[in-house]
């Protein structure tokens, strides 16, 4: 599920693991009858996010995802996350886990318990040229609220159009921009296609590179359990739990 048009996980889930994992996307974007009305206090952008967490967004997608066999959901929206804050997070992962039956997972809930797994304190948020000033700062309080030392970088050089982008620009560009003392990477936004990057990323940065899709599939295989074979996609992936 997601609010967002542009293409994310249903590419880079299925390419990661050739294919091994199927994603099927619904967009829960308000039909505009329904669009939640913006207030002085709450952006339009934000309240369309957070409605994309709610029971209608998600009944909307079960809707659409009638008669499909499902192993697990998955909420790919970094901004939404970074909006309702993890909290709220959490609340939203349990009602999806609830209405479909299966595990469920969400953006930044998978990038955080992935830095937890390797034991990063600081980590260097590198956001797509889409993202604003206010998303850089929700991205920062929603690390910091969870005990990391967060510092933001927007790659303000790479093109402002998420179909444009090339793991190669991303790689280029997070070379030269390296913050000097964090100990991972963490490649924000779903409809920011970074996958491709993350190992050759790791190889000259010598840091833990984490991108929000490849969070993503590696919470799926967690929660379910699932035994995986990964390669080139970083250290992340290649850290399984499983016995199969």
């Amino acid at each position: 599920m997601t609010p967002h048009a542009a293409a994310g996980p249903e590419i880079e889930l299925p390419a990661m693991t050739a294919g091994r994992v199927v994603a099927v996307v619904s967009r829960t974007n308000p039909p505009p009858a329904a669009s939640p009305a913006p207030s002085r206090d709450v952006p339009a952008a934000h309240a369309e996010l957070r409605a994309s967490t709610e029971v209608a967004a998600i009944d909307r997608a079960a809707a659409t995802l009638r008669g499909r066999t499902l192993d697990a959901v998955v909420h790919a929206s970094t901004t939404s996350g970074y909006v309702l804050g993890h909290r709220d997070e959490a609340a939203a992962v349990a009602r999806l886990s609830r209405r479909f039956g299966v595990p469920a997972v969400a953006s930044c809930a998978a990038a955080v318990a992935a830095l937890r797994t390797h034991g990063i304190g600081r980590v260097q948020l590198v956001h797509p040229p889409w993202f604003d000033d206010e998303f850089d700062a929700l991205g920062d309080a929603y690390f910091r609220s969870q005990g990391f030392d967060a510092v933001v970088t927007r790659a303000v050089g790479l093109p402002d159009d998420p179909a444009r982008v090339r793991p190669q620009h991303v790689i280029d560009w997070v070379e030269h921009h390296v913050e000097i003392q964090g100990e991972a990477i963490y490649l924000a936004g779903n409809g920011f296609r970074a996958a491709g990057a993350v190992g050759e990323l790791e190889l000259r940065t010598g840091r833990l590179v984490i991108e929000a899709n490849q969070a993503l599939l590696w919470a799926v295989l967690t929660a379910t359990s699932a035994g995986w074979d990964v390669t080139g996609y970083g250290r992340l992936l290649r850290t399984s739990t499983s016995t199969t």
